[in-house]
C-alpha cells in the first residue's frame, strides 16, 4: 500500500505545481502516458489534456492548494483518498473523493474523481 500512498502523493503534487514546465512533468511522473482522468465536471485523456485541465483549475482557484484529507485506502492496484482544495489550515472550499488505478509502470492510469463539496457556480 506505501507505494499506493506515494503514487497518490505524487498525483497531489502534480495538481499544486503552478510552473507549467514542472507540472508538466509531474503529471508525467504521476500518470502514463494514455492516463484517463473523469469526475462530474470534467473529463481529459493523455498528459497534455490533464495538464491543460489542472492549470484551468488553477486558474479557477488561484492560489489555492489540494491536500490530502485523511488516509489513502488501497489494495491490489486501486487507492482511494479524499483531498480538499482551499488556502493552508482553512476549511476547504472544494472537497473530492479519488479513486486510482495503478498500471504496470507503476503509474496512474485512471482516475475516478467524485465531488463532495463544490462552491456555487463552479
Amino acid at each position: 500500500m506505501d507505494d499506493l500512498a506515494t503514487l497518490a502523493l505524487n498525483y497531489i503534487a502534480a495538481w499544486n505545481e503552478t510552473d507549467p514546465a514542472l507540472r508538466r512533468a509531474a503529471v508525467a511522473k504521476a500518470l502514463a502516458p494514455g492516463a484517463r482522468y473523469v469526475d462530474p465536471i470534467a473529463t481529459a485523456e493523455g498528459h497534455d489534456a490533464i495538464d491543460t485541465m489542472i492549470g484551468a483549475v488553477q486558474g479557477q482557484f488561484p492560489g489555492l492548494t489540494m491536500t490530502m484529507l485523511g488516509q489513502v485506502d488501497a489494495h491490489h492496484a486501486q487507492a482511494r483518498f479524499t483531498w480538499g482544495l482551499g488556502q493552508p489550515g482553512a476549511e476547504p472550499l472544494v472537497v473530492g473523493f479519488d479513486v486510482i488505478e495503478r498500471g504496470a509502470d507503476g503509474r496512474i492510469t485512471q482516475v475516478l474523481g467524485f465531488l463532495d463539496k463544490v462552491p456555487a457556480g463552479a
